[in-house]
């Protein structure tokens, strides 16, 4: 508000027209003033201008002061600068009068009034949905992994066709890039059937013959743009399918069923960690260029939350596995856990979007599930190979 405004405080020493000089204890003449009233009438502090608060500054710069009284105590002498508000002689002042503003469209700001309350922290989700659809997944998952191991390969199978979808579909809606599906939703299945049954061998070849496949199936259109999209073909057949293959190589082992148990209930716990934790507590930014929602406080609780639940599973889930194995790889799952789901939130930003897909409620799309998933599987695979071995 410029200062020829309704209802702007005058500046200090000033009093009377704009081509008088200040005036020191000076009443200004005229019939509305009375002399008996200035001695009851409590003068206003006089607040200096200030520059209206920015958007993306941390200071209170021009914020309402509110800490301390709007009026003088009436025990403190009068001021020698006439008041702002001029009550008229026609009406005496009230015991207690009560200074009104001199625009009723513009209230002045009142010590008295509440605070406003503070707003309450959204999850940025439909939380009941996302808790659903997350239970009816891991019943469909348990179920198929304790009774029969070949149809929880299935599963894997299923999505990783689909996040290749999701994710060659946002790349040819959002790029121009035009990954061959057929070729990589083929050799993807491929892929994973391989490692569960040839091991690291037949996942490797798979992997190779795809990335073949992909270039062949691409020289039957047009030149233009070859290179970019046989390029994106070959990382969504490492991405997906490839790493997904580490899944089904833990399920091999003769206690398969419950080393994949603990791979997924240590990204659960870790993901819950650092929401929980973060939600709470958090105040520093990891990386907000990549996600803004993600906080150092929140890794802490994700690597806290998945080395006791690893300490857990390692002693009590895995054959001759032992706590402080479990602590190292809660730790390991917790970091790749992080860098999994930083990896995609940097794809989303390059391609301008916020979820994968709108496949599961709550959640998004089926890779924005397996994005912490995915990075995690060589890791526990790795690492419970290294513990216990592979048998």
């Amino acid at each position: 508000m410029n200062d020829s405004s309704w209802g702007a405080p005058p500046q200090a020493g000033y009093w009377g027209p704009s081509d008088q000089g200040p005036v020191q204890g000076g009443a200004p003449a005229g019939p509305a003033y009375d002399a008996h009233h200035a001695q009851q009438t409590r003068p206003m502090p006089i607040v200096p201008d200030v520059p209206a608060h920015g958007g993306d500054q941390d200071d209170d710069r021009g914020a309402a002061r509110t800490g301390g009284p709007l009026f003088r105590d009436e025990t403190q002498p009068p001021s020698t600068t006439p008041p702002p508000f001029q009550p008229s002689s026609q009406h005496p002042p009230h015991p207690h009068p009560q200074q009104q503003p001199l625009n009723p469209q513009e209230p002045m700001t009142s010590a008295a009034q509440p605070a406003p309350a503070p707003q309450k922290k959204s999850a940025g989700r439909d939380l009941g949905a996302a808790i659903g659809v997350g239970v009816g997944l891991g019943v469909v998952i348990v179920a198929s992994l304790f009774v029969v191991k070949a149809v929880f390969v299935g599963v894997i199978t299923v999505a990783v066709v689909v996040g290749l979808w999701e994710l060659t579909s946002r790349l040819a809606e959002r790029k121009d890039i035009k990954a061959p599906l057929v070729p990589l939703a083929v050799g993807g299945a491929a892929m994973v059937v391989a490692g569960y049954v040839r091991g690291p061998e037949g996942a490797w070849v798979a992997m190779a013959l795809t990335a073949l496949a992909v270039l062949v199936w691409r020289m039957t259109e047009p030149p233009d743009g070859y290179l970019k999209d046989v390029t994106a073909g070959v990382f969504a057949a490492f991405y997906i399918p490839f790493l997904a293959t580490f899944v089904a190589m833990m399920l091999t082992a003769d206690d398969g069923a419950w080393r994949v148990l603990t791979f997924l209930l240590l990204a659960v716990v870790s993901d819950t960690g650092a929401y929980a934790v973060g939600w709470r507590f958090g105040t520093h930014k990891l990386a907000p260029r990549i996600s803004p929602g993600k906080t150092r406080e929140g890794l802490l609780g994700a690597i806290a939350f998945a080395m006791v639940a690893g300490a857990l599973c390692m002693q009590f889930l895995i054959d001759d596995g032992t706590w402080w194995q479990g602590l190292v790889l809660g730790l390991a799952v917790a970091a790749s856990a992080t860098l999994g789901d930083l990896g995609e939130s940097m794809i989303k930003r390059d391609l301008g979007i916020k979820d994968m897909g709108t496949l599961l409620p709550g959640h998004g799309g089926i890779m924005d599930r397996l994005d912490s998933l995915l990075p995690t599987a060589p890791v526990v695979w790795l690492l419970l190979v290294l513990f216990v071995g592979s048998g």
